[in-house]
């Protein structure tokens, strides 16, 4: 059978493994199993629901839901329908949510339940092209729509297959149709001005990513992976899904975070996938330890079967790496972008050098351009942005992605990278955050006349805050507050709770991970004698975080 999409590679695995456990997950508390057989079943049944609600070849649905099985099994459906999927991480709000929706032609959409279907409930008029919701869950008679939009259950959806004989032959010729260049999915990512840019992943981009990963990785039937990244992004679609399937693996879906430890000791897994937040966190709880103690309590938590873990996403601080490897369970930290499907390199079992983000894949091409940029060419570059031709020329240039991102090349072939070209936040939970645009939320207040984020690898984003000094002093006349004053910032606990209550205001349009969550007032305004400003009067952030870096990175122990 052609192996060349996604859909045909899970229902060969399915064929050949049948009645074998493919997917664990919990539910009510319990763990439970799915065989393939029965996961390809309810991925057909809701295949054919899709074409019954009026899917064609190429449209777009999008899914707003946490992690779970049914996920997992609506990925599938989609594939096989060859509609391609808008994955949106559930805490996106409303405008949020009206954009990708909007912008991706979404033609249907599938959320979890109550809540997320009350997103889209909010931002309906702004939807002209959507024709049907689904739920995960059911949906109260009292979610009123302002205008005729098809609702059904999951359920609902997987049984529009029953009164049909006939029902299988139809989605295999659907099936059929779909083609290794098709798009599978498209991905909203944070671009470092304007709204965000849709990237378009075929079925070729993730399924020969995700093989060239396990074949690297040397994964196989006898992996268990632990899974808990949301699947909203690329990193745990590719790395989580479809490495796990290519491979005959089988996939638990566990979290969220503060469960990860029960399900360990619950799914025994060979290996995970996190963030650098997650090693953080854990390490933490070890570290004190002497080394003897500290690698037979790590063993406990993370159980007698782990090899190895995974990180990605963000940069992994090095003595974390180090650390987790002299107890005797390597961390393996991997690079890559939304944009390559995701994994350009990696290290593993074989090859494995501390500092470094690994090999490139076989298959990749990687080289470095003569400013020091990272260049990467293959199979796994996407197809482009969806509906924006002028981003796709300046990423892609002769068939070479420009990353974004500076690094080397070690003598050995190991790339490093060493800095950031654009202007992009990486939180150290992996979420990538265009700074200008919360910049641009901030200064929307007129009490904030300049401000700049901060949050590269850290776990929420504080800021640099200028009030307007005309007003703020109007203020403290009228309100008879004093000020306070040390060093270079302002330290009234009146006036910090004043702007903490407006820049929260500004903050409500974004998600949780977006939001700045601490900061500090400034006593005068970014300058240009002090080289924090261009001669155009633009905001050097790099200069500006290096000089308060000290004092940004003491509101994270706060």
């Amino acid at each position: 059978m052609n192996k060349a999409t996604l859909c045909a590679m899970h229902r060969s695995a399915a064929r050949s493994l049948g009645p074998r456990t493919a997917l664990r997950y919990k539910q009510d508390g319990i763990w439970r199993d799915l065989s393939w057989n029965d996961f390809r079943q309810q991925a057909d049944r809701a295949a054919f629901g899709l074409l019954q609600l009026g899917v064609e070849l190429g449209d777009r649905v999008a899914v707003l839901s946490e992690n779970r099985a049914e996920w997992v099994v609506a990925d599938q459906a989609l594939l096989s329908a060859g509609a391609a999927s808008v994955t949106m991480h559930a805490p996106l709000t409303p405008p949020q949510v009206a954009f990708q929706v909007s912008h991706s032609q979404s033609k249907g959409i599938i959320v979890s339940g109550y809540d997320e279907a009350r997103k889209v409930v909010e931002v309906l008029d702004q939807l002209p092209d959507l024709e049907f919701l689904v739920s995960f869950e059911p949906l109260p008679s009292t979610l009123q729509t302002c205008r005729p939009v098809q609702t059904y259950t999951w359920q609902e959806l997987v049984h529009l297959a029953r009164p049909h004989d006939d029902w299988q032959q139809a989605l295999l010729q659907r099936e059929a149709q779909v083609t290794a260049d098709d798009p599978a999915t498209v991905i909203y990512t944070s671009g470092t001005t304007g709204d965000p840019k849709g990237v378009v992943l075929t079925h070729k981009n993730l399924l020969t990513n995700a093989a060239s990963t396990g074949d690297a990785g040397n994964y196989g039937p006898s992996d268990v992976f632990l899974s808990w990244l949301p699947y909203s992004h690329i990193y745990a679609r590719t790395v989580d899904l479809y490495v796990t399937m290519s491979t005959w693996g089988t996939l638990c879906v566990g979290g969220p975070i503060d469960d990860l430890l029960d399900d360990f000791s619950q799914t025994h897994p060979t290996w995970m996938t996190a963030v650098p937040r997650f090693y953080e966190k854990l390490w933490t709880s070890v570290e004190g330890l002497p080394l003897d103690e500290r690698r037979t309590e790590l063993r406990r938590l993370l159980g007698p079967r782990l090899t190895h873990l995974s990180s990605g996403g963000a940069p992994l601080p090095k003595h974390i790496a180090a650390g987790f490897l002299e107890c005797d369970i390597p961390l393996y930290q991997g690079y890559g972008l939304t944009e390559s499907s995701p994994v350009i390199s990696f290290n593993n079992r074989g090859q494995n050098r501390l500092g470094s983000v690994g090999l490139p894949l076989p298959g990749v091409e990687v080289r470095i351009a003569e400013d020091g940029e990272i260049l990467t060419r293959g199979a796994h570059v996407m197809k482009g942005y969806w509906r924006n031709d002028e981003a796709t020329r300046e990423a892609i240039i002769d068939g070479w992605l420009y990353t974004g991102d500076i690094g080397f090349l070690d003598d050995d072939g190991y790339l490093f990278i060493t800095d950031r070209k654009k202007d992009i936040i990486v939180t150290s939970s992996g979420k990538n955050i265009a700074p200008t645009e919360v910049e641009r939320l901030l200064i929307s207040d007129p009490m904030i006349d300049q401000a700049v984020v901060y949050g590269d690898a850290r776990p929420f984003l504080t800021a640099l805050i200028v009030p307007a000094r005309c007003l703020l002093e109007e203020e403290i006349r009228r309100r008879h507050w004093s000020i306070d004053v040390d060093g270079d910032f302002i330290t009234s606990g009146n006036i910090h709770e004043f702007f903490a209550a407006r820049i929260a205001a500004v903050m409500q349009s974004l998600s949780r991970p977006e939001q700045v969550r601490e900061f500090l007032l400034l006593n005068r305004t970014f300058s240009h004698d002090r080289d924090e400003l261009t001669a155009t009067l633009k905001v050097r952030r790099r200069v500006i975080l290096k000089t308060f870096e000290d004092q940004l990175s003491a509101l994270y122990g706060r």
